[in-house]
């Protein structure tokens, strides 16, 4: 029976139920894993294509037509040699470089606006690294017959149908326009298959934008799941943490930190500062509810003390020279403790004086 009940401790121990730490997202992320749907940027490229179309496609036709009108005017009558091929095709290259360039720029900045809002900026050379097990046929199977795969089929089938019946309506309402070709002249054509197809890309692109909002979510919520972390991952991984030294460091600084914030956020509150004067710094405070001895409430010496001395002047609190009390002090006494009694006598004197001053004020 207990050998049973270590069993099921153990299953239950390592399976998969708690969310990813950040190291374990860190370590992943260094990797190239994040969520991260391919159809947002396709539909982001094609968004930012045909808006760039919309605005430049009429100047874009007219290139291209005075590039048609060029080859068949000026070309075709030129000598064919070496030399001519090689600066008619340098031309031709260029002027369809020109022609191109607003597309290809917007088609880079839609793939590189999209990545962004879905990873932020993301370096991983480790994600370009060779793989052999991806080329084992088992694996490979094992994908394709997945619950993954039937997603990826289902989403796809959905896209089809989605677009296709955005496609089929805008090319229904402009039947009309489309039978009328062939009774209105070619560069009306143009124009006019190059309007169609513009509002199509347009719509469709909507409808896969629309579609890819839905498949981000789920790719993240299937990548919130596949980094998921047992019990005992945690452990180990805190485990591993702690054994680090440079996380040692660390925490140890953060705690030091932490600490002298507190004791300097304590200083207003002191009846008053005895210094050294310049390498030390302690402040004290007298509550009977609390004590039934003055106790410390901070000390430090050199660039501690003078920060000390630095609020309790800007806070009014009193500071009183004792070089052999502040040394003593400090070597006996630790913060939040009463101090010792050999110093009772001394302080009392020095609080006496602090409260005459403070009713003359």
């Amino acid at each position: 029976m207990q050998f049973h009940y270590s069993l099921d401790l153990q299953f239950f121990a390592g399976e998969k139920t708690e969310k990813a730490t950040p190291k374990k997202r860190q370590d992943v992320r260094k990797k190239g894993q994040t969520a991260k749907s391919q159809d947002l940027i396709t539909a982001f490229i094609l968004l930012a294509v045909f808006f760039v179309l919309l605005f430049t496609g009429p100047k874009m036709l007219d290139q291209f037509f005075t590039i048609f009108h060029q080859t068949f005017e000026v070309y075709m009558h030129q000598d064919v040699t070496v030399n001519s091929i090689s600066q008619i095709a340098l031309e031709l290259f260029q002027e369809l470089l020109m022609l191109l360039a607003p597309v290809m720029i917007a088609a880079l900045v839609g793939a590189v606006l999209a990545n962004y809002l879905q990873v932020g900026f993301m370096f991983t050379p480790e994600s370009l690294k060779v793989k052999l097990e991806k080329l084992d046929p088992i694996k490979g199977a094992k994908r394709i017959f997945s619950i993954r795969a039937i997603v990826e089929l289902l989403k796809s089938l959905l896209k089809v149908s989605i677009i296709g019946g955005i496609v089929f309506a805008i090319l229904w309402f402009n039947m009309n326009d489309l039978l009328g070709l062939m009774n209105i002249a070619i560069g009306s054509s143009f124009a006019l298959i190059a309007s169609i197809t513009v509002k199509l890309g347009l719509f469709a692109s909507g409808g896969l934008l629309f579609l890819s909002l839905f498949d981000y979510l789920y790719q993240k919520y299937d990548f919130e799941k596949s980094i998921r972390m047992s019990k005992q991952d945690i452990k180990e991984e805190n485990k591993s943490m702690e054994g680090d030294p440079l996380i040692r460091s660390r925490i140890r600084q953060r705690q030091r930190e932490m600490a002298m914030r507190r004791m300097m956020q304590e200083v207003p509150n002191a009846d008053v500062v005895i210094t050294n004067p310049t390498h030390y710094a302690i402040a004290l405070k007298y509550d009977e509810n609390k004590m039934d001895a003055p106790y410390v409430l901070a000390k430090g010496v050199d660039f501690i003390a003078q920060k000390i001395k630095l609020i309790a002047k800007e806070h009014d609190v009193i500071m009183v020279e004792n070089r052999p009390l502040a040394r003593g002090l400090y070597d006996q006494a630790e913060i939040g403790d009463a101090i010792p009694e050999e110093f009772f006598k001394a302080v009392a004197e020095i609080l006496a004086y602090v409260y005459r001053v403070q009713k003359k004020i």
